[in-house]
């Protein structure tokens, strides 16, 4: 054994070991349990960061332990490659948007491997390549023919000079990010698939998974089930407005009602008035966010028309608004200026009447000049048969009555949208439809899939490339055969990342999107990724997964079974970020370090779930640790004279000093164990296994039997700590003399049996201070240590004379004696 610990010889030596023997290749195995280990895959930007080295590190670490325990491990990974970034790094390098990718996954791909994550590199995939999206597309064909997959026209931020759709973040300031021309609002047909008619499933399957309660709450409310009404209000000459509300109860201060500009009515309006056609064309500029409308200025205009508010016959204006878009919902909604904050803003820079129909219980008096009166505690007020009624009572008695009329029927609605999936970008799938005049829509067949993005493109970022490309446009219909042409719209990159995680189990399947193997593999036991993807990636996930078992392809009902969203790592306070300029680069750290001092700084200095502060001092004390540990094993090497390899021969002749260690060791054992496997505070088990190096660097007994508890102490600890630093720890394994390779070592087993004191130690209190300590027989009884601890020498200088009101006894732990 070399006496210096050299990181990078023994990293390189160890990483070229599991890909000579396919170490972490994995088939399916009916006899045994399986065990599914998955990270979210990461893009291709080019690097990894700290974020990516604590995911994936996290992931590594729980796939060894599961290993260990017998378990069949699936780790693999694959690169989510489709994506904006490419298409911006193409224009700013002058480079097509595939060649920068493929690029940055080679070298990511070699980063990965340098941190001695355990993964099953057979399986790797990478969404941008026509084998994977393939399938993609022919699954939303079968979408198509299920009434799944359908096209609308949808509001989108559009950018004139570029002539593309931007997202929701790419709108700054009304601009376009990229070249500041004023963004406008279009209405523009687009693919969507209807995860609406699944919400009720996703609501009720959060039940079913062993999630983080934060994020199943986030859903929840990102589904936003209610209960409320559909109402119609009559508007004299015109078609009715019909309205969903969750508060029929205030249907009596209703003062106005807010249409959409897009609405048929607020069109028809502008025909004849310019002002309202001028403001319709306001309202095109204007982003399409949910959060971007709650915090801009309310605008509106009235159209000079009436609706009929059917409780009460009283006639309300029209407005049109620019905080309601034609896509959500009916495109129109009733306003209740006193009871709800958005509306009240709106009808004081209006003018428009506040009329406050819920008071509180207790009778106290509401300021309507400050802001608005929002609560369901409340009782009606100024509503004629329901003044005095509480919210429940209200709500049912209105509900009645308006049904009993014919003016609307109680309804449950979800805040939850169907899923957009078109995008009038470049670097995506294309989307596999056919557009014939006479055939309208038609989905490409089975046998014409893939339909390939081309490559080979010169990308300027002004519009996509294919919508210019006959070769790629230009096709006959597959129906009548006459000339067509293809959709020039690409997936939402959400699209390849909702069902990634099945295609590992059969990536190399060239017949089916999935087979089998899928229902040996899936759910995945273990899902590891950031909580930003709490919402739109597991949501939309746990939906497709939902599609594909209606479509046969799987048989469970959820994804993952179990989500672990490690915690930011923070730097100077703040996420580390480019921009902030408080980056660390995990290649230098591994350059100087070694991996290992990475992985253990990693997971030492936080528990997975929570923000990771760094510190450069505490990557040397990583370092400084594992020196230690080497040393350690070293100094025992060259002096342990015998032969035994992890066992002690004879535990009945055990003297006190040696059962004190031996305890010590299976304590730690019966810790770290629950550590790894049910709290999952890695943190915890490092230092478990620090503290076990205090004591046994602390075991000075040379004598046979003192060497064999070294070396059982030593070879443990290295199994402990392998899922970790695994890369030092697997030579270590060979130095302590064992011809096993040790990811193939079953994890510790605790020996109860050295966990049996047959002595422990008290501390001795007189009036709640520390007076003594006793060494008494485990088995004493309360009387026996009441007694002792009277006898004490150093506590009969505290008692002498002086009477003892009480006796406390803690058993195994203290006595305090009152006097």
């Amino acid at each position: 054994m070399d006496p210096l610990y050299d990181p990078q010889k023994l990293e390189a030596q160890a990483q070229q070991f599991w890909a000579e023997s396919a170490s972490f290749e994995v088939s399916e195995d009916p006899q045994r349990e399986r065990y599914y280990c998955l990270s979210m895959f990461p893009y291709p930007s080019g690097n990894l960061h700290m974020g990516h080295v604590r995911n994936y590190t996290i992931g590594d670490v729980i796939s060894r332990f599961q290993r260990m325990l017998g378990k069949n491990v699936l780790q693999p990974m694959g690169w989510d490659a489709f994506g904006m970034p490419a298409e911006n790094a193409a224009i700013k390098n002058n480079v097509p948007p595939a060649k920068w990718t493929y690029e940055n996954i080679d070298y990511m791909r070699d980063q990965l491997k340098s941190l001695g994550f355990g993964y099953d590199w057979k399986r790797e995939l990478t969404t941008c390549k026509p084998e994977y999206y393939r399938w993609e597309q022919w699954f939303f064909t079968r979408m198509m023919e299920r009434g799944i997959a359908y096209k609308k026209t949808a509001p989108v931020n559009w950018c004139p000079l570029d002539q593309t759709v931007l997202a929701n973040e790419q709108v700054i300031e009304g601009r376009c990010w990229r070249c500041d021309t004023p963004v406008e609002r279009r209405e523009i047909a687009q693919w969507f698939l209807k995860i609406t008619d699944y919400a009720e499933q996703l609501l009720a399957d959060l039940d079913t998974v062993e999630w983080p309660e934060q994020v199943k709450t986030m859903q929840r409310n990102w589904i936003g089930r209610s209960e409320g009404m559909e109402v119609e209000f009559e508007v004299p000459g015109h078609d009715s407005l019909m309205v969903y509300t969750t508060r029929p109860d205030t249907l009596f201060g209703a003062t106005f009602m807010a249409i959409a500009a897009e609405h048929p009515l607020a069109l028809l309006a502008a025909e004849n008035n310019p002002k309202i056609a001028a403001f319709i064309e306001d309202c095109k500029k204007t982003n399409t966010a949910e959060a971007a409308l709650e915090k801009m200025e309310k605008l509106g205009i009235s159209l000079g028309i009436d609706a009929i508010n059917p409780v009460n016959g009283e006639s309300i204006p029209i407005w049109v608004a620019n905080f309601v878009l034609m896509g959500y919902g009916t495109g129109a909604i009733m306003s209740v200026p006193a009871h709800d904050q958005r509306d009240w803003e709106f009808a004081r820079k209006y003018g428009i009447e506040i009329r406050l129909v819920v008071t509180p219980a207790d009778g106290s008096s509401i300021d309507l000049e400050s802001g608005s009166y929002v609560t369901k505690e409340g009782v009606c007020c100024n509503s004629a048969e329901l003044d005095g009624l509480d919210f429940e009572t209200a709500f049912n008695k209105i509900a009645d009555s308006i049904e009993l009329k014919g003016k609307g029927t109680r309804q449950i609605n979800y805040r939850l949208r169907d899923w957009g999936v078109s995008r009038q970008r470049y670097w995506g799938a294309p989307i596999p439809v056919i557009n014939c005049d006479d055939c309208g829509t038609v989905a490409v067949p089975p046998q014409d899939l893939p339909v390939i993005l081309p490559e080979d493109i010169e990308f300027t970022g002004i519009g996509s490339p294919i919508k210019k490309m006959d070769s790629f446009i230009k096709t006959n219909c597959p129906t009548c055969g006459k000339p067509a042409e293809r959709e020039t719209d690409t997936f939402d990159t959400f699209m390849e990342s909702s069902w990634y995680y099945g295609r590992f189990s059969c990536t190399d399947q060239d017949t089916a999107m999935l087979d089998s193997r899928a229902d040996y593999w899936l759910p995945v036991d273990h899902y590891i990724g950031g909580i930003e993807h709490a919402i739109l990636h597991l949501l939309y996930a746990r939906f497709y997964h939902k599609l594909l078992r209606d479509e046969g392809l799987v048989q469970s009902d959820e994804p993952f079974k179990s989500l672990l969203t490690q915690g930011m790592v923070l730097k100077d306070g703040s996420k580390m970020s480019k921009s902030k300029g408080n980056t660390v680069d995990p290649q230098q750290l591994i350059d100087r370090f070694g991996a290992d001092t990475v992985r253990l700084f990693i997971m030492f200095a936080s528990p997975p779930e929570q923000s990771l502060d760094w510190s450069d001092a505490g990557v040397e004390g990583a370092h400084r640790f594992l020196k230690r540990l080497w040393k350690a094993i070293y100094n025992h090497t060259i002096s342990n004279t015998g032969d035994n390899q992890g066992t002690v021969p004879d535990t009945e002749s055990l003297n006190e000093n040696q059962k004190a260690m031996r305890l010590k060791l299976h304590q730690t054992i019966k810790k770290v164990s629950d550590d790894y496997g049910r709290r999952l505070t890695f943190n915890t088990a490092i230092a478990a296994n620090m503290e076990l190096l205090n004591w046994v660097s602390k075991f000075d007994d040379q004598s046979p039997m003192g060497q064999a508890i070294r070396q059982e102490t030593y070879e443990n600890m290295v199994l402990m700590l392998s899922p970790i630093i695994p890369h030092l720890c697997h030579q270590l394994w060979q130095d302590l003399g064992r011809d096993s390779v040790i990811i193939d070592h079953p994890w510790p087993q605790v020996d109860e049996a050295a966990l049996v004191r047959e002595s422990i130690e008290m501390v001795i209190q007189v009036n709640g201070k520390l007076r003594g300590k006793m060494q008494i027989s485990a088995e004493t009884d309360r009387a026996g240590c009441e007694a002792m601890a009277i006898k004490n020498e150093k506590v009969q200088r505290y008692i002498k004379d002086r009477p003892v009101k009480k006796i406390i006894v803690v058993p195994k732990k203290l006595v305090n004696i009152v006097i």
